[in-house]
C-alpha cells in the first residue's frame, strides 16, 4: 500500500450507477445470508450477541435490540469521522440507508415464509454456511461499491488504511471484541458464533480479492484515491 495515497470511503464523489447497483446486489444477499443464518437455528453473529448482552443486562423497556444497534452505528460512525476527520453525508447516509434496507428485506423474507424453501437445504449446518457464504461475499460487495459500508467495517478500512495491515487482522479482532463482550455480558454465544469470528473475516478478505482481481472491479472502500480518479466514469 506504500506509495499510494488512500481515501477513506466517505470522500468519494456520490456513487455511480454501478456502484448502486452492487450496493444492492448486496443488500440484498447479506439479508438472504442473515435469513439462512436465522434458520439454521444454530445462534448469531458476534455483533448481535454482544447486543442481546446489553439488552438483557440492561433490562429496560424502551432498550430493546433495534435501539442499541441504532447507537452502537452511531458511536461507531463518530469514531470514524472523527478519526478521519470528515462528516461525509452520503457515508453517514447509507450507513442508516444498508441498515435499513437489510432488516426491511428480512422482514420481506420472513413474510414471504421463506423459510420453507430454505428449510430444504435439510442440515442445519449447511444453512449455516450459505449463510455465511452469502453474508461475507455481501460485505465484499459493499465494500468494493464503496457505498452503504457498514459502520464497523469503516472502521476496520480505516485501521487498513492507516497501518498497512491486512484487513483480516482488524475484522477478526472487532469480532473478537464483541464475542468477549457478548459472553460477559450473557449473550448468546455458541460455537456458530466462534465460527464466524474465525471464517467470515478470512472470506471477506478472499472475496474482496475476487473481486478486484478475476471479476475486475474497482474497490472504491479501499483502493488509492489515484485508482479512483483514473477509472471514475466521466
Amino acid at each position: 500500500m506504500s506509495g499510494s495515497t488512500l481515501s477513506p470511503p466517505g470522500r468519494r464523489a456520490v456513487p455511480d450507477r454501478t456502484r448502486v447497483a452492487q450496493w444492492m446486489i448486496g443488500c440484498c444477499m447479506f439479508s438472504l445470508g442473515v435469513k439462512l443464518f436465522i434458520d439454521s437455528g444454530l445462534g448469531t453473529d458476534p455483533l448481535h450477541a454482544m447486543i442481546i448482552g446489553i439488552v438483557t443486562t440492561l433490562d429496560l423497556p424502551f432498550v430493546k435490540v433495534g435501539v442499541v444497534e441504532i447507537g452502537i452505528v452511531c458511536l461507531s460512525l463518530a469514531l470514524w469521522c472523527a478519526w478521519n476527520r470528515t462528516f461525509p453525508i452520503v457515508t453517514v447516509v447509507s450507513v442508516f440507508l444498508t441498515m435499513g434496507s437489510v432488516g426491511f428485506l428480512i422482514d420481506l423474507w420472513n413474510l414471504l415464509r421463506l423459510e420453507t424453501v430454505t428449510t430444504l437445504l435439510g442440515n442445519r449446518w449447511i444453512l449455516a454456511g450459505s449463510g455465511l457464504l452469502l453474508d461475507s461475499y455481501a460485505s465484499a460487495l459493499i465494500i468494493v461499491a464503496g457505498f452503504g459500508i457498514r459502520s464497523m467495517d469503516l472502521l476496520v478500512i480505516t485501521v487498513v488504511q492507516k497501518f498497512g495491515i491486512p484487513f483480516v487482522v482488524p475484522k477478526a479482532a472487532f469480532e473478537a471484541g464483541f464475542v468477549a463482550v457478548g459472553w460477559v455480558l450473557g449473550g448468546p454465544v455458541g460455537l456458530t458464533t466462534l465460527l464466524f469470528v474465525l471464517i467470515v473475516s478470512f472470506l471477506i478478505q478472499l472475496f474482496l480479492g475476487l473481486n478486484t482481481r478475476f471479476l475486475g472491479m474497482t474497490n472504491y472502500g479501499m483502493a488509492p484515491s489515484s485508482t479512483i480518479e483514473e477509472r471514475a466514469p466521466a
